[in-house]
């Protein structure tokens, strides 16, 4: 099989499975876990506390880039599904101006904090690599879609915005207001997902792995069942306002 042809059938794989397919990640965080109780000892509670508190703030950085990429769009793009690639509509305004692929950023920051929260070097190393080799092909794959879809308004969109790592100067505003109400329609899984992340982890290192009491716990580390209870409330009402009313539905929106 060509190269180029191995490349468009993993692509299509990988994007189906998208959503999925990063859980296998957390196979390497287990082992991780055990060096993280040294790490930790190294450096101190006081400091390992506001490195996590850090890496919670780069994941969910992660998930403002993916609102703020979202609340510009309209129907018909960037969507979630899973069968098959779909575009009506070529974004090249607001976060698209700057970067191709604003949404594949937001999910790297998001995993990438959760990787370094760990402490380990070389499972950030893991995830950097599994990532690019994952993103690459899904992104391959994408743009061969929507380079025959809008030619040559791809192609000229394409050369002067770069892939992944935005440029700032290229800013070029929406063409449509921001929407609040996309983005709660959209983006409450990935609240949700984040804080299940830090609550599981850190429940695994602290619980099974340092045997900490159990009650000495949720009086000493209550931050963690704090943003895992908020995370699900958010999920549960805005999934419910979602699927029983409109009040989150626009017309002419995803």
């Amino acid at each position: 099989m060509k190269l180029i042809d191995r490349f468009g059938r993993d692509g299509a794989f990988l994007f189906r499975w998208r959503s999925y397919l990063p859980l296998l990640l957390l196979g390497f965080a287990i082992p991780a876990l055990f060096q993280t109780v040294q790490v930790e000892q190294y450096m101190g509670a006081a400091l390992a506390h506001a490195w996590v508190y850090f890496c919670i703030a780069v994941s969910y950085l992660g998930l403002l880039v993916r609102c703020f990429s979202i609340g510009f769009i309209p129907a018909g793009t960037s969507g979630r599904g899973t069968k098959r690639l779909r575009a009506d509509v070529l974004n090249t305004t607001g976060m698209y101006s700057i970067v191709r692929n604003p949404l594949y950023l937001g999910n790297f920051l998001a995993m990438l904090g959760i990787a370094m929260s760990l402490m380990v070097w070389w499972l950030v190393a893991v995830f950097l690599l599994a990532y690019w080799l994952y993103i690459e092909r899904i992104i391959w794959t994408e743009e061969q879609f929507l380079s025959a879809k809008f030619g040559q308004s791809y192609d000229e969109w394409s050369a002067r915005t770069p892939a992944f790592i935005p440029n700032v100067s290229l800013w070029k505003s929406a063409d449509l207001s921001f929407s609040l109400r996309t983005v709660l329609r959209r983006e409450y899984h990935g609240a949700l997902a984040i804080a299940a992340a830090y609550f599981c982890l850190e429940t695994i290192l602290d619980l099974g792995i340092e045997r900490q009491d159990w009650s000495e716990w949720v009086v000493e580390d209550h931050v963690w069942i704090y943003l895992f209870l908020t995370g699900s409330m958010v999920y549960a009402t805005l999934m419910i306002l979602k699927k029983r009313t409109n009040l989150l539905s626009i017309p002419g929106r995803e």
